[in-house]
């Protein structure tokens, strides 16, 4: 095996936890808060899931990045779960009170918001949620909150519909550009994903398959393209197709990744779009089966 393959077989299995330790916490004084207004901030909150009632269950846009990430990734799913409608308003105290976690916490996730489209600030007025129209739905991490929530069939859909207008094009595109560095690292690839597929390992392949993705919008030599390449691996994290062709053990899809190879190394830009058709089409069949949200 590469030195490639056994590097990315061994990060895959690495785990990152992300969580804060005690000293990051400059909590709000909500003891020390008088009670009406603790009443207030408690009735606030009352129709969000008991499930999201404190940092940190779940999600992988909160691994690595400690209360801040936690918080958004809270927050966030909360919103596009339809829990925090639109123009619903956002107050920081009550967030600090609610989630235990400090000002600044509070102040730099609402600003992550911010940038997604999911809240506004504004003066006197203060922070409240945006409706759907505004959010940014290209983000990668509104693209994992809206899969695994209410609106995960849309969002599937909506998905396998850009992955097909923009992968065969990228695949047509990458054909004539000859990058070699980029079609040797495809290569790797597609070695790594064999070599998981035989030893059932789900994760490594996963990822190659992402990785694979990746690389072929990235060699497709567009800048406009390449943008979107992250679109293209939040589809695949959240859609089961990579996980489901090493769960079941598929000859044929991974030589339609070889196929892609061969067509790009020799300039085929058609065979190089028909086998990513031909690709998208099998992961479309094993999008059938809606994976449940990952556990972290």
């Amino acid at each position: 095996m590469s030195t490639l393959a056994h590097t990315m077989m061994t990060t895959a299995r690495s785990a990152d936890s992300g969580l804060a330790g005690p000293g990051e916490l400059d909590r709000y004084s909500y003891a020390d808060a008088p009670a009406g207004e603790r009443a207030a901030a408690t009735r606030s909150w009352d129709g969000a899931e008991a499930e999201l009632g404190r940092v940190g269950r779940r999600g992988s846009a909160s691994r690595g990045r400690g209360l801040h990430g936690q918080l958004v990734q809270q927050l966030g799913q909360m919103i596009v779960s339809g829990d925090l409608g639109a123009d619903r308003p956002l107050v920081p105290e009550e967030i600090g009170q609610r989630f235990e976690v400090s000002r600044t916490v509070v102040r730099e996730s609402l600003r992550v918001l911010e940038a997604k489209g999911l809240v506004s600030a504004r003066p006197n007025v203060g922070t409240r949620v945006r409706p759907v129209s505004d959010w940014n739905l290209l983000d990668p991490d509104i693209i994992e909150w809206r899969a695994f929530g209410p609106q995960r069939d849309d969002q599937r859909r909506e998905l396998g519909d850009l992955r097909w207008t923009i992968e065969p094009l990228a695949a047509r595109l990458a054909a004539g550009h000859g990058r070699e560095d980029l079609q040797q690292r495809l290569v790797d690839m597609v070695e790594i994903m064999g070599h998981a597929l035989g030893q059932g390992d789900m994760i490594t392949c996963a990822r190659a398959d992402a990785e694979f993705h990746a690389l072929l919008i990235q060699a497709a030599g567009n800048r406009m393209l390449e943008h979107l390449s992250g679109i293209v691996s939040a589809a695949l994290q959240v859609s089961g197709g990579p996980a489901t062709a090493c769960d079941r053990p598929s000859e044929a899809s991974l030589a339609l990744h070889a196929r892609i190879v061969d067509a790009l190394a020799s300039g085929d830009s058609a065979g190089a779009e028909s086998a990513m058709r031909q690709l998208l089409v099998g992961h479309h069949e094993a999008e059938r089966v809606v994976p449940a949200p990952r556990e972290h």
